[in-house]
């Protein structure tokens, strides 16, 4: 496991954190691995350290849509955290990377115990139910340029690097749109200067900038989690 670690983890007393970290073990996420399906059963809850994870909805067959993102600032599994058993959404591996799990049984049973733990997801939770709604905003009065830009500033932070791996195809599955208007979309990027696009692979040359160029929703997203979270 990297020294890197989990937000919510670090964030803990140093005696709840060595306790839970105690009952975690460490797992490496595989990009493209699906870690729960919608209305299953949760069995394990996930801490990402340095790997992130896509929130998916699906609908009536349709591919889905990304309504979300955990990486290392929360985690997978907080329906639980409410007495709720399953998923509401697809958790599927955008970037591969460490994580701690932990299953569900040992996962209530800290929580119960942990205090500390239960207030800091209690918070992690209410950010959640509020980015999702601005993810729902986002997707109507936005368009496609501004939201691939918050859309890889997402990735980024999540990577803990300024390239990661990603496809058109991949991209137009996550943001809900055709794979032409993403191609439109990143080459305007690219043009712009801000970002190296080839093969597959994404590289952020001007964050600034980026972070210029993509909606209000990024900013308004991370000042959430500062607010409630950290």
């Amino acid at each position: 496991m990297p020294h890197a670690e989990n937000h919510l983890i670090e964030q803990l007393p140093r005696q709840d954190r060595r306790h839970l970290l105690a009952l975690c073990e460490p797992v490496e996420l595989v990009l493209s691995e699906v870690l729960c399906e919608a209305d299953q059963v949760i069995h394990h809850v996930y801490f990402p350290v340095n790997g992130f994870i896509s929130l998916v909805a699906v609908i009536d067959g349709h591919p889905g849509l990304e309504v979300g993102m955990v990486g290392r600032e929360g985690m997978l599994g907080a329906p639980l955290t409410l007495g709720v058993p399953t998923a509401p959404l697809r958790a599927l591996v955008q970037g591969a990377g460490a994580a701690w799990r932990i299953d569900s049984g040992s996962f209530l049973a800290e929580l119960r115990r942990n205090d500390a733990l239960q207030k800091g997801l209690d918070r992690y939770l209410y950010v959640s139910i509020a980015q999702l709604a601005s993810a729902a905003t986002c997707l109507r009065y936005h368009l496609i340029g501004p939201r691939l830009a918050r859309w890889l500033l997402m990735s980024q932070d999540r990577a803990h690097a300024d390239h990661f791996h990603v496809t058109h195809e991949f991209l137009a599955y996550m943001l809900g749109v055709r794979r032409v208007g993403v191609t439109v979309a990143a080459c305007s990027l690219q043009r712009a200067g801000l970002i190296a696009y080839r093969r597959g692979e994404v590289r952020v040359l001007d964050r600034s900038g980026l972070e210029a160029a993509a909606c209000s929703c990024y900013a308004a997203d991370r000042q959430a989690y500062a607010r409630h979270v950290r």
